[in-house]
Protein backbone atom coordinates (compact mmCIF):
# COMPACT_ATOMS: atom_id res chain seq x y z
CA UNK A 1 0.00 0.00 0.00
CA UNK A 2 1.29 3.36 -0.95
CA UNK A 3 1.59 6.17 1.60
CA UNK A 4 -0.30 9.30 0.61
CA UNK A 5 1.03 12.42 2.31
CA UNK A 6 -1.34 14.95 3.79
CA UNK A 7 -1.90 18.19 2.00
CA UNK A 8 -1.03 21.54 3.55
CA UNK A 9 -4.70 22.42 3.85
CA UNK A 10 -5.43 19.22 5.76
CA UNK A 11 -2.49 19.82 8.09
CA UNK A 12 -3.64 23.40 8.76
CA UNK A 13 -7.21 22.32 9.46
CA UNK A 14 -6.04 19.63 11.90
CA UNK A 15 -3.71 22.05 13.70
CA UNK A 16 -6.41 24.71 13.93
CA UNK A 17 -8.93 22.23 15.26
CA UNK A 18 -6.55 20.87 17.91
CA UNK A 19 -5.47 24.36 18.98
CA UNK A 20 -9.10 25.41 19.29
CA UNK A 21 -9.88 22.39 21.48
CA UNK A 22 -6.85 23.11 23.67
CA UNK A 23 -7.98 26.73 24.03
CA UNK A 24 -11.48 25.70 25.07
CA UNK A 25 -10.19 23.19 27.60
CA UNK A 26 -7.74 25.67 29.10
CA UNK A 27 -10.30 28.43 29.51
CA UNK A 28 -12.85 26.05 31.03
CA UNK A 29 -10.34 24.74 33.56
CA UNK A 30 -9.16 28.25 34.38
CA UNK A 31 -12.73 29.48 34.82
CA UNK A 32 -13.63 26.61 37.13
CA UNK A 33 -10.55 27.21 39.28
CA UNK A 34 -11.39 30.91 39.50
CA UNK A 35 -14.98 30.10 40.54
CA UNK A 36 -13.74 27.65 43.18
CA UNK A 37 -11.40 30.32 44.54
CA UNK A 38 -14.25 32.82 44.75
CA UNK A 39 -16.38 30.27 46.61
CA UNK A 40 -13.43 29.52 48.91
CA UNK A 41 -13.16 33.24 49.64
CA UNK A 42 -16.89 33.35 50.36
CA UNK A 43 -16.50 30.47 52.82
CA UNK A 44 -13.51 32.15 54.48
CA UNK A 45 -15.49 35.37 54.88
CA UNK A 46 -18.31 33.49 56.57
CA UNK A 47 -15.82 31.95 58.99
CA UNK A 48 -14.11 35.30 59.56
CA UNK A 49 -17.38 37.05 60.32
CA UNK A 50 -18.77 34.42 62.72
CA UNK A 51 -15.78 33.18 64.75
CA UNK A 52 -14.53 36.53 66.15
CA UNK A 53 -18.10 37.61 66.90
CA UNK A 54 -18.43 34.83 69.49
CA UNK A 55 -16.04 36.50 71.90
CA UNK A 56 -17.16 40.05 71.16
CA UNK A 57 -13.82 41.71 71.83
CA UNK A 58 -12.03 40.59 68.68
CA UNK A 59 -14.35 42.36 66.22
CA UNK A 60 -12.23 45.46 65.68
CA UNK A 61 -8.95 43.54 65.51
CA UNK A 62 -10.39 41.00 63.06
CA UNK A 63 -11.77 43.80 60.87
CA UNK A 64 -8.39 45.53 60.86
CA UNK A 65 -6.62 42.31 59.85
CA UNK A 66 -9.12 41.64 57.06
CA UNK A 67 -8.88 45.18 55.68
CA UNK A 68 -5.07 45.11 55.87
CA UNK A 69 -4.91 41.81 53.98
CA UNK A 70 -7.33 43.09 51.35
CA UNK A 71 -5.31 46.25 50.79
CA UNK A 72 -1.95 44.42 50.65
CA UNK A 73 -3.26 41.95 48.07
CA UNK A 74 -4.81 44.77 46.04
CA UNK A 75 -1.55 46.71 46.06
CA UNK A 76 0.43 43.69 44.88
CA UNK A 77 -2.08 42.73 42.20
CA UNK A 78 -2.87 46.09 40.69
CA UNK A 79 0.53 47.73 40.94
CA UNK A 80 3.08 45.09 40.01
CA UNK A 81 0.84 42.82 37.97
CA UNK A 82 -0.21 45.45 35.46
CA UNK A 83 3.26 46.99 35.18
CA UNK A 84 5.08 43.69 34.69
CA UNK A 85 2.45 41.73 32.81
CA UNK A 86 4.35 41.55 29.54
CA UNK A 87 7.84 41.68 31.05
CA UNK A 88 7.40 38.85 33.53
CA UNK A 89 6.83 35.52 31.84
CA UNK A 90 6.58 33.55 35.08
CA UNK A 91 3.13 32.02 34.58
CA UNK A 92 3.06 30.31 37.97
CA UNK A 93 3.44 33.63 39.79
CA UNK A 94 0.84 35.33 37.60
CA UNK A 95 -1.66 32.52 38.16
CA UNK A 96 -0.98 32.55 41.90
CA UNK A 97 -1.65 36.29 41.98
CA UNK A 98 -4.89 35.82 40.05
CA UNK A 99 -5.98 33.08 42.42
CA UNK A 100 -5.22 35.27 45.45
CA UNK A 101 -7.18 38.07 43.83
CA UNK A 102 -10.21 35.85 43.24
CA UNK A 103 -10.09 34.63 46.87
CA UNK A 104 -9.92 38.29 47.94
CA UNK A 105 -12.96 39.09 45.78
CA UNK A 106 -14.85 36.16 47.34
CA UNK A 107 -14.01 37.39 50.85
CA UNK A 108 -15.18 40.89 50.01
CA UNK A 109 -18.40 39.59 48.44
CA UNK A 110 -19.09 37.37 51.45
CA UNK A 111 -18.60 40.26 53.86
CA UNK A 112 -21.05 42.37 51.85
CA UNK A 113 -23.60 39.56 51.93
CA UNK A 114 -23.18 39.20 55.71
CA UNK A 115 -23.57 42.95 56.15
CA UNK A 116 -26.82 42.87 54.21
CA UNK A 117 -28.04 39.95 56.32
CA UNK A 118 -27.30 41.87 59.51
CA UNK A 119 -28.94 45.00 58.15
CA UNK A 120 -32.28 43.36 57.40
Amino acid sequence: MKYIPKTNLEIQINLTFHNFLDFLNYKLNYLSIQLLNILLGFFISTALSTIPAQTGDWGIIAAAIIVTNQEIISKIIYQKYQANYFKNKNLFRNRWLKYCNSIKIGILYGLFVDAFKLGS
